[in-house]
């Protein structure tokens, strides 16, 4: 096995075992004492209203999926400004800086065709009535 594994393994290793352990001791220390009140419906403060099988409007999940594609896009900025210094310097970067002349807008013009693709897609959703919930 290669040495470089080793962490990892041994971090699993810990995860998997501290999980197992918190399962078992809170099954240890449990006091089990169901009553009528402790087993009904509750969430967020208020007693649950009507069916839990309730159908969601189609809308809804449009709205959900749109907000999860549009989010998870918007986490590509943080990779992009991390390596921002080195995307923005023609030649590899000399003690953490680029070297004078050597200036490139490679790194802010990838990102602003990025940004139109996102705008564009977001007019479009908007236009469509996507983000309407009537």
């Amino acid at each position: 096995m290669s040495r470089t594994y080793l962490p990892l393994l041994l971090l699993m290793g810990f995860v998997i075992l501290n999980a197992i352990l918190m399962i078992g001791l809170s099954h240890m220390t449990m006091r089990s004492r169901p009553t009528p009140v402790k087993q009904a419906a509750y969430e967020s403060g208020i007693p649950a209203l009507g069916e839990a099988r309730e159908r969601f409007s189609v809308k809804f999940y449009m709205v959900a999926m749109l907000f999860i594609i549009f989010d998870i896009e918007t986490v590509f900025l943080i990779p992009w400004a991390a390596y921002f210094r080195n995307l923005s310097c023609a030649v590899p970067l000399a003690n953490g800086v680029c070297p004078a002349g050597q200036l490139s807008f490679f790194g802010l013009a990838e990102m602003l065709v990025f940004m139109a693709i996102l705008i564009v897609g977001f007019i479009y959703v908007w236009k469509k009535g996507a983000l309407q919930w009537d």
